[in-house]
Order: C-alpha cells, then structure tokens, then sequence
C-alpha cells in the first residue's frame, strides 16, 4: 500500500494561509526570494495587509506564487521529518509543486516558473468558467461536444467538472444542462482551454531552457495521469498544461489502481481530499497546511 501527496490550485487560497508555515526553516528567506522576484510583498498580501496595484490575494500573479510558497516549505519540512510520498500529482499550479517535490527542479527555479505562467495566465483574458454539480456525463459530453468554445476545464469528478471557454459557448452549456448546481467562477480567463493557447506557447518557450531532472518520484500530470519519471516526458506534459483539461478524475482512478491506500494534501484546505474521501473508496485522506500538521 502507498502514500500519494496531493497539491491543491488556483481557489484554495486564503487571506492569512500563511501565518502556518511561517514557523518553518527557511519560511521568511523564501517568502524574501519571492518578493524580490515579484516585485511586491508576498507575504503581507497572504496578510491581507498589502495596499496599491496588485495587492489582491486572489489577482492570478499573486495567488499562484503564493501556493507555491507554502506548498513547498511544506513539503520541506515533510521531507525533513524523513516523510516520503510513492506518488505526487498537483491540480493546475499544483502540478508544478509536484514537480518540486519529486527532486524535477529546485525551488529558485520553481518560482520563476511560477511567476512566469501566472503572469502569462493573467495576461490571456477574455473567457469564462462554470463550475457544474451533479448532472449526467453523456448529456454533459454531447452538449460541448455540440457548442463551439467551451470545453471541460476540470474534470474534477463524476459530479463536478468545470466549463471553460467563451462567455456564451459557457453560459450556453451550463444553462441548457439538467444539473444541480452551476457556479460561474471569479477567474480572468478561460484556463485550461485552447483560449490560453498563445499563452501556453510563450510558456513553452521559457521551458526550453530550463533543465528537469528525472523524477525521484513518480508524478502523475494533469494532461496525462500515468505515473512518470522521465524529466523530458514529465515537461512535454507541462508544456501542454494550460491548454488541455486537469484530468483529476482520472488521476483519482490511478491512486486506486496503483495501490495508494492514503492521499495526504499539502496546502491550504481541503478541496482534493474532499474529491478523493468522495470518489476513492478505501482512501485514508489527511491535510498538511502548517508547521502544527507537521508537530512543529
């Protein structure tokens, strides 16, 4: 039986998700690098206490550095405690974190992709995204299939999926589909969807330079969720990453197949354990969000 370390995305943030890790080794140096590369406090926005332009938690140029902050520190000190995962899969900007801790790329490294991808993502607006809860798959599928712009974003679960694309190929499909809920989501654009293609592609040109490792730990991408080590495979994923679904359905699917009996998530919240307590039967989930979940 295995243990697997779940990174949570965009929409897990928190004003003051970072007063928990603060305690950490390392903790003040990163959230500095981070600063500095940015441009902007990052710590006193996780506050709530930053002011002017680009002061706003949820802005996609602060909200994905910040994740990758804590989540790393956490994953630290995990590994600190000589903690050690059989599998590592992340959501969205989760899978980058996953990358770091499966030992692909070092921290520094890490969050220049980070900034990178935020600002490209923040930058490609002009679309919308719908979460949707509790409908019938064929019925889902058949509608898309039939509306030009819009795609599934998130294939989060057998009931929850997210819709992204055009603001009416969206409201065109979430309106006409028998569901219990459709929640339009507070986002700059329509992520994960060939709307982010000049986006991605900018994206994949900053990847060419950068050199990943071999995975000391098999990752399990978003685009493709079979277990990898291979650094070159494991980018060419990455590469495609903002323009294909989060395939977390799936990804959930392979945690069973591979033998993985507890799903620990690292970061603020509980959105995946919540996906996985009700989608993997036999699955012991846990939460890692700060020093005290490490007994620190």
């Amino acid at each position: 039986m295995g243990i697997a370390w779940v990174f949570p995305g965009q929409g897990s943030q928190k004003v003051g998700m970072a007063a928990g890790v603060l305690d950490l080794p390392g903790a003040a140096e990163r959230f500095a690098a981070a600063s500095e590369l940015l441009g902007r406090d990052l710590l006193a926005i996780c506050a709530g206490d930053a002011e002017g332009e680009l002061s706003d938690l949820n802005d996609t140029r602060n909200t994905q550095p910040a994740l990758f902050v804590i989540e790393s520190l956490l994953v630290d000190g995990l590994k600190a405690q000589g903690r050690q995962a059989d599998l590592v899969a992340g959501h969205s900007l989760g899978e980058l974190v996953a990358l770091y801790a499966a030992g692909v790329f070092d921290v520094t490294t890490g969050l220049q992709l980070m900034k990178t991808r935020s600002e490209l993502m923040a930058a490609a607006g002009g679309g919308a995204m719908t979460a949707v809860m509790g409908f019938d798959r064929a019925e889902l599928e058949q509608l898309v299939a039939a509306t030009e712009g819009v795609v599934i974003a998130n294939d989060n679960s057998s009931a929850q999926v997210v819709l992204s694309g055009s603001p009416e190929a969206v409201s065109a499909v979430s309106g006409a589909l028998k569901c219990k809920r459709a929640i339009p989501l507070a986002v700059s654009g329509a992520f994960h969807s060939p709307f982010m293609q000049a986006a991605a592609d900018a994206f994949a040109t900053q990847l060419e330079s950068v050199p990943f490792n071999d995975a000391s730990i098999p990752v399990l991408s978003n685009t493709d969720p079979s277990p990898e080590t291979s650094g070159a495979a494991l980018k060419a994923r990455l590469r495609s990453q903002m323009i294909t679904g989060v395939r977390w359905r799936e990804t959930m699917d392979r945690f069973s197949a591979d033998g993985i009996d507890t799903a620990v998530e690292i970061g603020p919240g509980n959105v995946l354990s919540g996906l996985i307590k009700r989608s993997c039967e036999g699955i012991t989930t846990a939460q890692i969000s700060g020093a005290a979940d490490l007994g620190l």
